[in-house]
């Protein structure tokens, strides 16, 4: 299950990578694109917008890509593993849900069941990490507990 929920969310940020790209080469074009008139105060504001709209995509692309890394490097170094704790690249079974702690994708539907993928930094990721079967953490003002580490 693992496995594939990990090959889901690369084909997500694949797909998250391809729209930013092209989005930051359109804003790039439409930049280069203005021509010069004789209302130069015009001219400079359309490409410092552009410029900015592509600065904005250039870094919603390079997050895509970084979470991207994360996941292959799960992918190649962690296969089905278990763990003991809960860390980074755990899929956790809780009385709340399934957790799986790498990047903030939010709820992954995968097999019948939903998945709330979330960052070791997410308020949720830093209630899990570091505990066992059968620890408590609190979410949504209710303790929950950890059926399963995967």
């Amino acid at each position: 299950m693992k496995q594939h929920l990990i090959e889901h969310l690369i084909a997500m940020l694949d797909d998250r990578m391809a729209v930013a790209w092209n989005a930051m080469e359109a804003a790039q074009e439409s930049a280069n694109d203005q021509s010069k008139s004789s209302a130069g105060d015009k001219y400079e504001t359309s490409r410092s917008m552009g410029q900015l709209d592509r600065n904005m995509h250039a870094r919603q692309y390079e997050q895509a890509r970084q979470e991207r890394t994360i996941l292959e490097r799960l992918q190649a170094v962690n296969g089905s593993g278990t763990y003991e704790r809960v860390a980074t690249g755990s899929l956790v079974k809780t009385t709340a849900g399934y957790f799986f702690i790498a990047v903030s994708a939010g709820a992954i539907n995968l097999k019948g069941e939903t998945i709330l993928a979330v960052s070791a930094a997410t308020p949720i990721g830093q209630a899990l990490i570091g505990k066992e079967v059968k620890d408590t953490f609190l979410f949504k003002a209710k303790n929950r507990k950890i059926e399963e580490i995967l």
